[in-house]
């Protein structure tokens, strides 16, 4: 049976109080728009296409998950979007404005620790604000506010290699928010975490988006990380990739772990996983090579 012939529970019905939310975002203005949307690689006959005519629209203050197995160009998207890489055609919109190179109204997090390691916590925090032209003193004020918001005051004058792996990439969206962009792309930014971090650092972003006026671009391979943070979750397929499905989230907020037993939150997390992870049939799965190295006096099932 193909994914999509299997009958999943319709994920809308399961919270139509969630409507009323999502008619709000709708109102709002749209703040980026991609449109069709192609990028490969390679040339000489072989080229390879990530994805191809991928077209969204995202609104003010969304939080936007994108997820999708391996090789479906989900970083790449991210890296397009904050012009780090150029489309192969189609075009990215924010504000209107064509995106054609980095710039300050759009902010990184990437998934490794990106801080500069001679500069102090709050160093870091102040580099794009002096990099943009402000006076010392009002860049070290705005970065002490930044840090006061991510909770990280007391650690001003500590430097990257005295901070945990969660305080360091608190520091990077401080970073990345100081500048006040009018979007933050996230590329997996707690992918190399511990699962307890993990959690706290979820916990954390929630706080700080509902405070500071910016939309969210999330990457993940984690479908509970997307279930729980996301306003609607972009589903990419392969071979070449696209948008297979674009997931308004059931779960109301404010989220709580609580709801990770919900009904709301399993049919969602049911609905990705058929998406990105579709029932095999057990002939169809590759039967390796049966090299037993082991003789333990009983046998494995």
């Amino acid at each position: 049976m193909l994914p999509s012939e299997i009958k999943l529970p319709d994920y809308r019905e399961l919270a139509p109080s969630v409507t009323a939310r999502f008619e709000k975002i709708r109102q709002r203005p749209v703040i980026l728009s991609i449109r069709a949307l192609k990028k490969s690689f390679g040339a000489n006959g072989s080229t390879h296409v990530v994805f191809d005519h991928l077209s969204i629209n995202i609104h003010r203050r969304e939080f936007i998950s994108a997820v999708g197995p391996s090789g479906c160009g989900k970083s790449t998207l991210a890296r397009i979007v904050a012009g780090l890489d150029e489309a192969s055609g189609g075009e990215v919109l924010l504000d209107g404005n064509a995106v054609t190179g980095p710039g300050p109204d759009r902010g990184m997090v990437f998934q490794g620790y990106t801080l500069f390691p001679w500069l102090t916590v709050k160093h870091n925090v102040m580099f794009g604000l002096r990099m943009s032209g402000k006076a010392p003193s009002t860049a070290d004020t705005e970065a002490r506010q930044w840090l006061d918001m991510v909770g990280l005051a007391k650690f001003e004058n500590s430097y990257p290699h005295e901070l945990s792996g969660g305080m360091k990439q608190r520091v990077a969206i401080a970073r990345a928010l100081a500048n006040n962009p009018r979007i933050l792309i996230m590329d997996e930014p707690f992918g190399a975490l511990d699962a307890q971090t993990r959690a706290q650092m979820q916990a954390y972003l929630l706080q700080i988006w509902k405070k500071v006026d910016v939309t969210i671009l999330f990457i993940t391979h984690d479908l509970d990380e997307a279930a729980y943070l996301s306003d609607r979750i972009l589903v990419m397929g392969t071979n070449p990739g696209g948008v297979r499905e674009f997931i308004e989230n059931p779960v109301p907020r404010p989220r709580s772990a609580e709801q990770f037993i919900s009904p709301e939150f399993l049919a969602l997390k049911k609905r990705l996983e058929h998406h990105i992870h579709p029932p095999v049939e057990t002939e169809d799965v590759e039967k390796l090579p049966m090299i037993k190295l082991t003789e333990a006096g009983d046998e494995v099932e």
